[in-house]
C-alpha cells in the first residue's frame, strides 16, 4: 500500500510536494506552478521524460475509445493533448476543463493552429466541484492532473456523478516503478535533473522540484484502486506502464 499522507478532507493539512501545507494553501500553490510553466509546458513535457509522455498518451487514447456520439469530459486537460487526440480519432463533443485558465489559454491557441473550430468546448472549473449536471457525459479522463488536486477523493466522486450509466472514467497518472533496477535512475532523474532542465528551460527550478515530488506522494497502483472502489467504481483496471513509472486507472459507472 502507498507511503503518501492520507487525503482525510477534516485534516488542516495536504502535500505540496514534499511539505505539508494549510489545504485551502494549495490549490493557488498548484495554480502559480502551473501558471509559470504553462508558455513552455508541452516543450518541458518532452525533455522530462524524454518523449515518452506522447507514447502513454496514444496507449491513454487506445483505452479510452474514442466513438462519435460519445461526450469526453477531460478533466485538468492542460493544453489539450487528450481532448485533441480523442477528436482527431472519431471522438464525438470534447469539454476541456482546467482551472487554471494561463493552462487553457495555451490550448485554445493551440486548437486554433490545428484548425479545431467544433466539438471542443473549454471549461474553467475546479474538478473538485464540477458546474455540469448528473450524468451528463460518457467518458472522464485525467492525465497527469489527479496529483494536483487537493481533495482527490473528491475528484473521484464528481467524476463518478457526471458520468452516465455506462461511462468510464480513465485516468493517466505518474505511480510507483515496479522494475528495482529502474529505482535509482528515476530518482537521480527526478530530483537532480528535472529541476535543472526547469531552470535553463524555463527559469523555473522550484516549480520542477514540485513536480517531482508531486509524483512522489501521490497514492501508488494499489491505493488509487481503493480509492476509485470507494467511490463506486467498478470492474476497476489497472495497466501499468514502462515499468510502473505510470499507470492506467480505469473504471465503470454501472
Amino acid at each position: 500500500m502507498s507511503n503518501s499522507p492520507a487525503q482525510d478532507p477534516a485534516a488542516e493539512t495536504t502535500d505540496f510536494g514534499f511539505r505539508a501545507v494549510p489545504r485551502d494553501e494549495k490549490k493557488p500553490l498548484v495554480r502559480a506552478v502551473f501558471e509559470s510553466v504553462a508558455p513552455r509546458y508541452d516543450l518541458m513535457n518532452d525533455l522530462m521524460s524524454l518523449g515518452i509522455h506522447r507514447l502513454w498518451k496514444r496507449i491513454f487514447l487506445d483505452a479510452l475509445a474514442p466513438r462519435a456520439g460519445a461526450t469526453l469530459l477531460d478533466l485538468a486537460g492542460g493544453t489539450g493533448d487528450i481532448s485533441f487526440g480523442w477528436l482527431a480519432r472519431g471522438g464525438g463533443r470534447a469539454i476541456l476543463s482546467d482551472i487554471n485558465p494561463a493552462m487553457l489559454a495555451v490550448a485554445r491557441k493551440r486548437a486554433r493552429e490545428r484548425g479545431i473550430v467544433r466539438g471542443l468546448d473549454f471549461l474553467i472549473a475546479d474538478a473538485e466541484a464540477l458546474p455540469l449536471p448528473d450524468r451528463a457525459v460518457d467518458r472522464v479522463s485525467i492525465a497527469f492532473g489527479l496529483r494536483n488536486c487537493t481533495d482527490k477523493d473528491a475528484v473521484l466522486a464528481e467524476a463518478f456523478r457526471v458520468l452516465r450509466p455506462g461511462g468510464r472514467f480513465f485516468c493517466l497518472e505518474f505511480s510507483r516503478v515496479r522494475v528495482a533496477a529502474l529505482a535509482p535512475l528515476y530518482d537521480a532523474w527526478s530530483f537532480n535533473v528535472l529541476p535543472r532542465l526547469g531552470g535553463f528551460v524555463a527559469q523555473d527550478a522550484e516549480s520542477y522540484q514540485y513536480l517531482a515530488e508531486s509524483i512522489r506522494t501521490f497514492p501508488d497502483q494499489e491505493t488509487l484502486a481503493d480509492m476509485m472502489r470507494r467511490a463506486h467504481f467498478a470492474r476497476i483496471k489497472v495497466e501499468n506502464l514502462s515499468g510502473g513509472i505510470v499507470a492506467i486507472h480505469s473504471g465503470w459507472r454501472l
